[in-house]
């Protein structure tokens, strides 16, 4: 199986037939807000304001993350991790709509019910994530296995999971069922070296795990998750690849988490040699310096983004923090999936 490799120094100059101004502008934008949205959240974490659960930023992994969220079209399916907040926006889920799920809004998309990071809106293709990692892959499949048993062509999924993800039975079930279904599917590894402390050299002892994918007869790709143009070319790649008929695709970006696994973690088993090497790169401010790089936009533009995008996300918080919380006295506290929440749900929406 032919392996695609995007190596690091794939910058905007080398990617002007590919890429236009225009969506990497957005796609930087999208990690602006991603990256506000997630200090704003771990402020509140701090401060004893999240009720549901931890909080779980996706510093160093927003350029891989928005990627797959600005390359999907409407009718696709999206199943984000943790470290997706990006790529949630870009898939279409509102700041509004993450604060009050991480807040405990009953008008949150899971009405108050569940921990912050299982939202999603399923009847949109945005799949909540599921914290038995590898299981996703799966949940996808089905999907896209119900779309081909219908006739319906030209949906793509996109799956992603971490490198410690990729060492449970589930993972390995999910991706052998896609290959032989020859399904629409991407999925995205984000190596980022650490499966919560534990090292990837004691996860597997293959050179990468794109190798991984040839054994499943999957086309594998391997890039720089540091840089966002190379995410973007090759993200569009193969979802093209997988609507087409190409079969499965994965893709594994390396990179580095640059913060703890939660907001309860001081990550202090991080090594300090990968903070300093090119896979510490903060991606957020690599993109910062191709934009002005290519006069794609000045340093008051960057500012005035920055600010406008402060501005959303507090003005976001001020609205949630006045709604309600269930009211365990008045709520029917049945299954999401019920009768109860099916008729109620368009009105939430």
């Amino acid at each position: 199986m032919v392996q695609t490799v995007v190596t690091r120094g794939s910058s905007p100059a080398d990617a002007d037939t590919d890429i236009q101004r225009e969506q990497y502008l957005e796609a930087f934008r999208f990690m602006l807000l991603a990256m506000t949205l997630d200090d704003k959240l771990a402020s509140l974490y701090r401060a004893g304001k999240i009720p549901g659960g931890g909080v779980y930023l996706g510093k160093g992994q927003e350029a891989l993350s928005v990627s797959i969220g600005i390359t999907l079209k409407k009718g696709d399916i999206f199943t984000p991790l943790i470290r997706d907040g990006a790529g949630r926006l870009a898939f279409g889920e509102t700041v509004v709509e993450a604060l009050r799920t991480c807040l405990g809004s009953s008008l949150g998309p899971m009405r108050g019910r569940d921990g912050n990071v299982h939202r999603g809106r399923p009847r949109d293709g945005y799949f909540p994530m599921i914290s038995h990692l590898g299981a996703t892959i799966a949940v996808v499949n089905g999907a896209l296995m119900a779309r081909k048993l219908k006739g319906i062509s030209g949906t793509v999924g996109a799956a992603c999971i971490g490198e410690g993800g990729t060492s449970t039975g589930a993972f390995h079930e999910a991706l052998n069922q896609a290959a032989v279904e020859h399904l629409p599917l991407v999925v995205v590894v984000a190596d980022n070296q650490y499966a919560y402390s534990t090292p990837s050299s004691r996860q597997f002892a293959c050179r990468s795990l794109v190798d991984r994918a040839i054994g499943y007869g999957v086309t594998g790709h391997s890039l720089d998750g540091t840089d966002l143009a190379a995410c973007l070319n090759l993200m569009r790649l193969a979802v093209q690849n997988a609507r087409s008929g190409a079969g499965p695709q994965m893709i594994v970006a390396r990179l580095l988490r640059l913060c703890g696994h939660g907001e309860h973690d001081d990550a202090s088993y991080i090594d300090a040699k990968l903070k300093t090497s090119p896979l510490g790169r903060d991606c957020l401010s690599v993109a910062e310096k191709q934009i002005l790089l290519k006069n794609w936009g000045s340093k008051e533009d960057l500012e005035h983004w920055r600010a406008e995008t402060s501005h959303t996300v507090d003005e976001a918080v001020s609205q949630v923090q006045r709604e309600a919380p269930p009211d365990p006295f008045r709520e029917n506290w049945c299954a999401l999936a019920s009768k109860h929440f099916a008729e109620g749900y368009e009105e939430l929406a």
